[in-house]
């Protein structure tokens, strides 16, 4: 029965994952729309991603202790957001399909850290946590290149109106050296380690909460 438990924990725990990592990147790509915003959400939006995906991977990778199950989080994250983009894009919403697997190179960097280290916990945690954060803002930049140009969809599809927080304000020119990738890749770096962390934790405490 424990072990029944465990597993049905386990697999929602995924599914969880999974669906809010969707949600996340289906509003992600809002950004295109704003060009005053671009860059500050395309930074917000990469460590987000960093989040969703790393946590994922690791509590998936300390679970069933197989590398390999990072890359296949990032599969199951990635078949899910064709779906959902495939809902929206049948809606008219301005959506490429082929911005969806750049998870992937990098949850193969997650995987590789573990099975070179030889499932060393802590390696996954540090070693892999910097390859994660460094490496998917700069794939999330082929995210934003392969997008159809910014001004013709925004007149392609009109805002009649926009809530108060997203509403453009003047373009700091030379903010963080003009480098979303730079910053985003320099955050993610330090942030992805307390991800994956968290992620290792979540395993202990599935098992733990189950054990009692």
């Amino acid at each position: 029965l424990m072990v029944w438990l465990r597993r049905c924990t386990h697999y929602l725990f995924i599914v969880v994952v999974a669906v809010n990592s969707t949600l996340l990147t289906i509003n992600a790509g809002d950004y295109i729309f704003y060009t005053d915003w671009a860059w500050t959400s395309f930074v917000v939006f990469s460590i987000s991603q960093t989040l969703m995906l790393t946590v994922g991977a690791c509590y998936y990778l300390t679970f069933t202790g197989v590398p390999g199950t990072a890359t296949y989080h990032a599969l199951i994250m990635t078949v899910y957001t064709w779906i959902a983009k495939g809902a929206w894009f049948a809606l008219g919403y301005p959506y490429d399909l082929i911005v969806t697997p750049v998870w992937l190179p990098s949850a193969m960097l997650l995987d590789l850290a573990y099975w070179a280290t030889k499932k060393n916990k802590h390696s996954l945690i540090l070693f892999g946590g910097v390859l994660v954060g460094m490496s998917l803002p700069l794939f999330n930049m082929v995210n934003l290149i392969t997008v159809a140009d910014p001004l013709e969809t925004a007149f392609k599809y009109p805002r009649p109106t926009l809530p108060p927080y997203m509403t453009p304000i003047e373009p700091q020119v030379g903010k963080f050296y003009n480098s979303p990738v730079a910053l985003g890749a320099g955050a993610g770096a330090v942030l992805a380690c307390t991800f994956a962390a968290l992620g290792c934790k979540l395993t202990t405490w599935t098992y733990r909460w189950m054990a009692a």
